[in-house]
């Protein structure tokens, strides 16, 4: 018997929804990640997309502990001389707060264009409501 190999043709691709509010920022992204990769199904198959799409809803009232929110810092390079960019966190959710869960989920995918192809079905939205009912999206659950 043969290991099974899911083709790109035969992945079947639902649309999930998780609610932010209330839970820690690495939990929603580990959740979101695994969702993105596929490795919640039986199907899993590494070097296939096999993931679905996932939509984090309430990203502005996800929680960071300790004092994360002031020294954790979110740092960007220009590729100029003196380029470096920083900013705490704090000063991120105020100014995008979508963007601390897609940094985070994208450091927790692979670092390859199977990696920027599953990061494009991350869908993030600030506040509880979103423009995709027409997928109808399940609640993810965890």
């Amino acid at each position: 018997m043969s290991t099974f190999m899911a083709k790109p043709h035969q992945v079947e691709q639902k649309w999930y929804v998780i609610d932010a509010e209330g839970k820690t920022l690495g939990r929603v992204a580990t959740e979101a990640a695994a969702i993105l990769r596929g490795k919640k199904k039986p199907t899993y198959t590494p070097h296939v997309d096999t993931g679905d799409f996932v939509i984090v809803i309430n990203a502005e009232k996800v929680v960071l502990t300790g004092h994360k929110l002031d020294d954790k810092m979110y740092r960007h390079h220009s590729h100029y001389l003196g380029g470096l960019k920083e900013m705490t966190y704090r000063e991120l959710f105020a100014k995008k707060p979508t963007m601390p869960i897609y940094h985070a989920v994208k450091g927790m995918l692979p670092k390859n264009s199977l990696g920027r192809k599953m990061l494009t079905k991350l869908k993030v939205f600030a506040g509880p409501e979103h423009n995709h009912q027409a997928q109808k999206p399940e609640l993810w659950q965890f």
